[in-house]
């Protein structure tokens, strides 16, 4: 039953996008497309996460480095020489087709997973964590001033934006697949058993830093295509665009959801990215029987930090609590029909 797992999200997903695509409302179709850019973002950070139980703070870096991958892979050589022109004369030329810059974008932020998890994995713990957050600085120190090539901290625009709801929602599906793949391969699974006992699991031959380093490549690879997906569907990339502010917001949506399942991964990304929209037009204000009535600035974050802290407290466990959405199991009585058809009535 725990493969039934990502058919019951991929038509939750769908549920959601096709509601959204009826209302005919272009702000909401953006933040859907946003929203599902956040699950591959989310689910990709559960596969590491999740199921090692090291809190990463570095995966924003492998976000950045999928972006700019993308962005030099799918520029105008016009716009290359004109933002970077610092490129190699072979990348300022190229000009991909945008499916192939995605998966090479995913690829390459894997690579950098693996680099870095070399080293990084060899630690355990809060100071597997804190190596993560040097990680992300490291790599947002060198976006922020490799002028050249990536433009430093003035933006990268004219990124072709292709990511509409429905390319992210075929991206989100591949992440919950993937994800649900791995959790119940056998890796996946002695990769959870460190996360509960790492004495017992040592002891018993399974080698964590091997599992943990695979699952850190896989994650880097959704990671890095999320990054992707990003600078395509707002046509923009600046590095502070992947630093503290998604970082936290991702590792919010995880714990929210539910740190313990692939399924709380997925619901804690859309109830509280439909939280932020629902503030963000408070925010705007609404007109309520002839009033109009608007929350004062700042009540956003004020609000959606509220919001965190009562469901940790009403849910330590998340609004999932380490439980997974699957399909109903079949009556017992039906089950043995199906495995003995021979067998007579009793």
């Amino acid at each position: 039953m725990a493969y039934s797992t990502p058919i019951v999200l991929i038509a939750l997903l769908i549920l959601f996008v096709s509601l959204i695509a009826l209302t005919g409302d272009k702000a909401l179709a953006r933040m859907a497309a946003e929203t599902l850019i956040r699950v591959v973002l989310v689910v990709g950070l559960w596969i590491f996460v999740g199921n090692s139980g090291v809190v990463s703070f570095g995966h924003a870096g492998y976000m950045a480095i999928g972006a700019y991958c993308s962005a030099w892979l799918t520029l105008k050589p016009q716009m290359k020489a004109l933002f970077l022109p610092d490129l190699p004369e072979w990348l300022a030329q190229a000009q991909w087709p945008v499916l192939p810059a995605a998966i090479a974008s995913g690829l390459l932020a894997a690579i950098v997973a693996l680099i870095s998890g070399a080293a990084i994995l060899r630690l355990s713990g809060i100071a597997a964590s804190i190596a993560t957050f040097a990680f992300l600085a490291i790599v947002n120190t060198v976006y922020s001033n490799w002028e050249g090539v990536t433009g430093a901290t003035s933006s990268v625009v004219g990124l072709p934006r292709y990511v509409d709801q429905w390319v992210a929602l075929a991206w989100a599906a591949a992440a919950i697949l993937v994800a649900n793949l791995y959790a119940n391969s056998a890796s996946g699974l002695a990769l959870r058993a460190t996360r509960e006992d790492e004495v017992a699991a040592s002891a018993s031959g399974i080698n964590m830093y091997r599992h943990r380093l695979l699952s850190l490549v896989i994650s880097g690879f959704f990671t890095g295509v999320s990054g992707a997906l990003l600078g395509h569907s707002i046509g923009v990339l600046n590095p502070d665009s992947f630093y503290l502010g998604i970082t936290f917001i991702s590792l919010a949506m995880l714990v929210v959801g539910g740190i313990g399942s692939l399924s709380g991964a997925v619901v804690g990304v859309l109830g509280l990215s439909m939280l932020i929209e629902m503030l963000v037009r408070l925010e705007q204000g609404v007109t309520l029987g002839g009033a109009r009535f608007a929350l004062p600035g700042g009540a956003q974050e004020i609000l959606i930090g509220v919001v965190m802290i009562l469901v940790l407290i009403l849910r330590p466990s998340g609004l999932m609590a380490g439980k997974d959405l699957q399909l109903p199991r079949l009556p017992l009585s039906l089950h043995s029909k199906q495995t003995n058809p021979n067998r007579g009535d009793a």
